[in-house]
C-alpha cells in the first residue's frame, strides 16, 4: 500500500494589519489540521502585505515574535507549519528579508529561506514593481527534510527560474514549496503553467499557498493556491478568491515512480549547457 503525506496550501488575503492576519493565518492553521494536515503551508507576506514603506517598521527577527506564536500552534497540533514568507530584519539599511520560516510539530525551527529572486519588473503600462528596493536577497539554496520527503523552498518570483528547481532537486528535493503573493496581472497567463512545468521537470510535487484579491491599497494577487503532482496533473486547486484550505493526500512512492520512468536527473548533459547555469557544480 502506498504511503502518503497530507498536505495544504493556504489561501488568504492579508493586508496591513498584522494581529488580524496572523489570527486569520492561525485559523486556517487548525483547520488544516482538522482535516489532517501534517505539512500546512502559508503563503508568501502572510503577516503583512502592504506598502513597502512599512517594511522596516514591520519587520522582526527570526525567530521572534511570529514564529514564536505559530511554534506553539505547531507543538499544540502535531504539525509542521511552514510560514510562507516574513518580513525578516536585515543588517542591510532600509532593507528587509523575505524569509520563509518551517516550524517543525514539536515547535522548532527545521529551516529558514531567504527569497534569492526579487520581483523587479517592469510591464509597460500593465505592472512596475522593484522588490529589491526595500528587499535584500538571499543567497543560499535550502532543502529540508521532512520524513520520507525533502522540500525544497522557493518563494513566488523564484517560480520564474528553472535552474533553480533542478538544482533543489539535485539536492533531493521531492517536493516544492512555492508561497506566492503571484501578481493579477501575470497570473492568468503563467501560474498554472510555471507550476505544472516545474512539477514535470523535475516529477516532484509542487505546494504553492497564495494570496487572492486585492488590497485596499491596490495591490492585486491571482490566487488559485494549488497542490501538484510529479507529473503535472493538478490534485487540488483554491474555488474562490477568499481564505481557503487546500488539502492532498499525496503519493509519496509517486516521485520514485516518475522519475524511474522518465529519468530527467540521470539523462542530463551538464557538461553541454553549464555556461548558461554557471559555473557552481550541479552535482553537490
Amino acid at each position: 500500500m502506498a504511503e502518503t503525506f497530507n498536505v495544504a496550501a493556504l489561501q488568504m488575503r492579508s493586508g496591513t494589519d498584522k494581529e488580524k492576519n496572523v489570527a486569520t493565518a492561525i485559523e486556517l492553521v487548525h483547520a488544516a489540521a482538522d482535516r489532517g494536515a501534517s505539512y500546512i503551508q502559508l503563503p508568501e507576506y502572510f503577516n503583512f502585505y502592504g506598502s513597502a514603506r512599512y517594511f522596516e517598521d514591520v519587520s522582526e527577527t527570526v525567530p521572534g515574535p511570529t514564529t514564536s506564536r505559530f511554534a506553539d500552534v505547531a507543538r499544540e497540533r502535531g504539525v509542521t507549519v511552514h510560514l510562507g514568507s516574513v518580513l525578516e530584519t536585515s543588517p542591510l539599511a532600509r532593507h528587509s528579508y523575505n524569509t520563509s520560516v518551517l516550524i517543525g510539530a514539536h515547535g522548532e525551527i527545521r529551516a529558514t529561506y531567504r527569497k534569492v529572486h526579487l520581483f523587479d519588473i517592469d510591464v509597460p503600462g500593465e505592472v512596475t514593481y522593484q522588490e529589491s528596493a526595500a528587499i535584500a536577497s538571499g543567497s543560499e539554496l535550502v532543502v529540508a527534510p521532512l520524513g520520507d520527503v525533502v522540500l525544497g523552498l522557493t518563494i513566488c518570483f523564484d517560480l520564474r527560474f528553472a535552474e533553480l528547481y533542478r538544482a533543489l532537486a539535485l539536492r533531493g528535493a521531492t517536493m516544492f514549496a512555492v508561497p506566492s503573493a503571484f501578481s493579477a496581472v501575470t497570473g492568468p497567463a503563467h501560474w498554472h503553467v510555471l507550476l505544472r512545468a516545474r512539477a514535470i521537470e523535475n516529477h516532484a510535487f509542487v505546494v504553492a499557498a497564495t494570496q487572492a484579491g486585492t488590497t485596499e491599497e491596490g495591490l492585486a494577487t491571482y490566487g488559485h493556491a494549488m497542490i501538484i503532482d510529479p507529473w503535472g496533473v493538478a490534485l487540488a486547486e483554491s474555488s474562490t478568491d477568499q481564505p481557503e484550505v487546500v488539502f492532498a493526500a499525496i503519493d509519496l512512492d509517486e516521485v520514485t515512480r516518475r522519475r524511474r520512468e522518465i529519468d530527467v536527473l540521470a539523462l542530463r548533459r551538464p557538461e553541454l549547457y553549464r555556461e548558461a547555469v554557471g559555473d557552481f557544480d550541479e552535482d553537490q
